[in-house]
């Protein structure tokens, strides 16, 4: 399906496929902003992906955006090739976590099927990636794990964590030299009452970080 897609529309529908992934619509504001162009390109696309056969969202003005079930599939192989890359050039190409992503936005969309399932094939079918976002299989089931944002765990209570952030590369610079990374385990010491700021133990090391309620938000657990 992704074949028969030009890379734009592949964008679109992987950015619609995150933004709603959790429930509800996508607004051409959230788009706009994330894929960097302007809003009026952003509702010119999405009439014409809700009109293609068959249509791959649907839209109304002013009322946001879904994926119809064939975006759903779309965006699946590509969030699919994505991943698949990210976890590839860090287990296998020496890449740091933080390195991966703008090279698998521009390799994603170059991947034949076949190169696609040998990669799954070497990787040992893995089913996150280095960030721990879930891994659509090749049937393009995803695993869902049941998870709270970081910013919602209570104070005292202990977690593993599940995904981070994987867009900011800086972002991502600093949760590693923390050792805040998938598999981590970690207990909430502390949430400051007048702007929530968190202070988190990672139990392996026995060393303490401050995480700011932004960040927080964006950091997934499950509680243990």
């Amino acid at each position: 399906m992704t074949q028969e897609l030009s890379p734009n529309i592949q964008d679109y529908l992987k950015r619609i496929y995150e933004i709603t992934s959790s429930g509800g619509k996508a607004s051409t504001s959230q788009l706009a902003e994330t894929l960097g162009i302007s809003a009026a390109s952003v509702t010119n696309m999405l009439q014409k992906l809700s009109k293609t056969q068959p249509p791959y969202v649907t839209y109304q003005k002013h009322q946001g955006v879904k994926l119809t079930e064939a975006g759903r599939l779309a965006a699946l192989k590509i969030l699919r090739r994505h991943r698949l890359i990210e976890h590839y050039l860090v287990q296998k190409l020496g890449y740091t976590w933080d390195e991966v992503h703008q090279e698998a936005e521009i390799l994603e969309h170059a991947m034949s099927p076949l190169l696609e399932s040998r990669i799954d094939a070497a990787l040992g079918y893995p089913t996150v990636d280095p960030h721990g976002d879930p891994i659509p299989d090749a049937d393009l089931a995803i695993s869902g794990v049941d998870h709270i944002a970081l910013s919602r765990l209570a104070v005292g209570k202990h977690g593993t964590i599940t995904r981070v952030p994987h867009e900011d590369p800086q972002v991502l610079r600093y949760l590693g030299k923390c050792g805040l990374h998938p598999g981590a385990q970690i207990q909430l010491l502390a949430r400051t009452p007048y702007d929530q700021t968190m202070r988190v133990l990672i139990l392996e090391s026995g060393e303490e970080v401050v995480i700011g309620p932004s960040l927080g938000g964006q950091i997934d657990i499950s509680e243990t």
